[in-house]
């Protein structure tokens, strides 16, 4: 049944890895910030123009506390 799918999340290990070293996080929370960056792009959430980023990382940091 599609019209109960999103779409995928793919996360690249290796880019998970690099990126988690470069900001001092641990590996499960750079997942954790991908996985929820990706969810709300499924759910229409968008960072191209300032007020969009503004919502959408507010959001992000809602789900991550």
């Amino acid at each position: 049944d599609d019209e109960n799918l999103l779409g995928d999340i793919v996360i690249s290990v290796e880019t998970a890895r690099r990126q988690a070293e470069a900001r001092g996080f641990t590996m499960d929370e750079e997942i954790e910030i991908l996985l929820v960056h990706g969810l709300l792009h499924l759910l229409g959430y968008d960072h191209s123009e300032p007020d969009q980023a503004e919502e959408m990382f507010a959001r992000q940091a809602e789900l991550l506390a």
